[in-house]
């Protein structure tokens, strides 16, 4: 009898230390429910406040005045202009880059790619001054598109090493196959690595979107005219000036900002999950 009951604090102590990390995360995941909750309630809410409750009488006018705003609509533009032209340059750009690195032996390759690893952890508020300032030298502020320029540019480091590593996945031995069948570099380019490489694409082209879908400060800084402003800034347009934030509205277009990303993920979520599967592929 006593050494049972000196085992049961060590698995009393046991099932503590087994039960702690679970309590920890539903506590985080509480936190991150909770403003999510409310963000939800609120936007069908036309009396919203700071509060997490019910609304008293449920209606849709919070989001029928987001949608029918003739500036809501031109920033949502605005956005997907910034954000699928990123998008669509890093992809193609990165890819390009991509493949020298990971097929050919450079002399300074392995310099280069210290060089990009440094430049993706680069913040992009270091540097916001002298692009602004170089932007005005040009007098190409408040232009979508060399603001999408830039915005490609921060972006390409942290792409092209996320490309490279998906691109040193793909069989060498598929292309040598191709270019003994009179395939130039484009052509298995085009028609051979690409269909491999949708994970990759996939992955660089959401987490290039994403980022410029979200940016603020940027588009904040480089684009003058409301006309032009994304909808990450425009969102701002809820909090007045005296303190008076119009909770519903803030609400509502919060949700449908975060649609776009979200299709995104759905869309792209079969290719981005699925893994290369080349078994037996360089056989025969």
């Amino acid at each position: 009898m006593s050494n049972v009951k000196r085992k049961r604090p060590l698995f009393n102590r046991y099932m503590a230390n087994r039960a702690l990390p679970y309590i920890v995360l539903s506590i985080i995941g509480v936190l991150f429910l909770l403003p999510l909750l409310w963000l939800v309630l609120a936007s069908f809410d036309a009396n919203a406040t700071l509060l997490l409750k019910l609304p008293e009488q449920a209606t849709l006018g919070n989001y029928t005045a987001t949608i029918t705003s003739a500036e809501n609509q031109r920033s949502f533009v605005n956005g997907l202009i910034l954000a699928l032209g990123q998008a669509l340059l890093v992809v193609v750009t990165a890819g390009l880059a991509s493949y020298p690195l990971s097929r050919y032996q450079l002399r300074y390759k392995k310099m280069f790619m210290y060089i990009i690893l440094f430049a993706t952890g680069l913040p992009i508020t270091a540097v916001m001054v002298p692009v602004y300032q170089f932007f005005l030298y040009f007098k190409i502020q408040n232009s979508l598109f060399f603001t999408i320029l830039f915005l490609s540019a921060s972006a390409l480091p942290y792409s092209i090493w996320m490309m490279k590593n998906f691109m040193d996945s793909v069989p060498v031995e598929l292309e040598e196959a191709a270019w003994v069948d009179g395939a130039s570099i484009w052509t298995t380019l085009r028609l051979v690595i690409t269909p491999l490489m949708l994970p990759g694409i996939f992955t660089v082209g959401i987490y290039a979107f994403s980022g410029s879908w979200g940016n603020f400060l940027v588009p904040f800084i480089l684009l003058q005219s409301p006309d032009k402003l994304p909808a990450a800034v425009t969102i701002y347009q809820y909090f007045g000036q005296n303190g008076i934030v119009q909770y519903g509205k803030l609400a509502a277009f919060s949700i449908l900002y975060t649609m776009p990303a979200v299709i995104m993920y759905i869309v792209g979520q079969r290719f981005m999950s699925q893994g290369f599967s080349f078994g037996g592929a360089n056989k025969g």
